[in-house]
């Protein structure tokens, strides 16, 4: 049995990898420890680099036969967070992701050591967890018990060229184009009744960055030395 821990940025992340993640990943041999980022009881959030950076320590170095994975979203990432400027506004996703991703890699690795980040997979959702949702919006919909809501969802859904393309800013962001739909959206609880209801193999079908997280951890199955 493989144990991967997921630093997660809050806890919709942490409840989606406990009640989406880990029950699909366990029975192939890949135990998902999720844990929000930063001190044990605060509610996650402020993803600043430093709290990441002693979280992966930890797990790491305090736990040498485990894996460490991320599961926190481009648009709440400070802007000195590495590798969030280094790229224009207009830059595709899969760019932006990548310069966050290898910048974070190459920062935790001079402080860390190469060897325990062979261990480590990095990953960022673009632009947020809620973009996920948006791969089936009737389901999402139905998930959340607002099924009027599926033709507004799905129009939004409709204008990208898929989920993950839905744009970062403070009224375009996923989050925001639904609490425009739906005043009362509580994040945590009913963004994971809409995932159940959405699935997670239609959400790797249509959100290729996300499928490739998780083809990155089913590989170690197969090699148990992908990093």
């Amino acid at each position: 049995m493989i144990r991967m821990h997921v630093i997660c940025e809050g806890q919709t992340e942490e409840m989606f990898v406990n009640e989406l993640l880990a029950p699909v990943f366990f029975p192939k041999g890949v135990q998902l420890v999720p844990a929000l980022v930063g001190k044990p009881g605060h509610k996650g959030g402020n993803f600043k680099f430093e709290r990441l950076q002693a979280d992966v320590k930890n797990r790491l170095l305090g736990d040498r036969t485990a894996y460490c994975t991320t599961f926190f979203d481009y648009y709440g990432l400070p802007q000195g967070f590495p590798g969030k400027e280094t790229l224009v506004a207009q830059a595709g996703i899969q760019d932006k992701a990548t310069a966050v991703q290898d910048a974070m890699v190459a920062e935790l690795t001079h402080l860390i050591g190469q060897d325990p980040m062979r261990r480590f997979i990095p990953f960022v959702q673009m632009y947020e967890f809620e973009a996920l949702l948006f791969s089936d919006p009737e389901a999402f919909a139905n998930g959340v018990d607002r099924a009027a809501l599926s033709k507004p969802l799905g129009a939004i859904s409709a204008q990208f060229e898929s989920p993950e393309h839905i744009n970062n800013s403070p009224v375009t962001a996923p989050s925001k184009r639904i609490e425009a739909l739906m005043a009362d959206y509580q994040k945590p609880l009913m963004g994971t009744l809409a995932a159940l209801e959405v699935g997670l193999d239609v959400m790797r079908a249509k959100c290729g960055l996300f499928n490739g997280w998780l083809t990155r951890i089913e590989s170690l199955l197969v090699t148990n030395d992908a990093l």
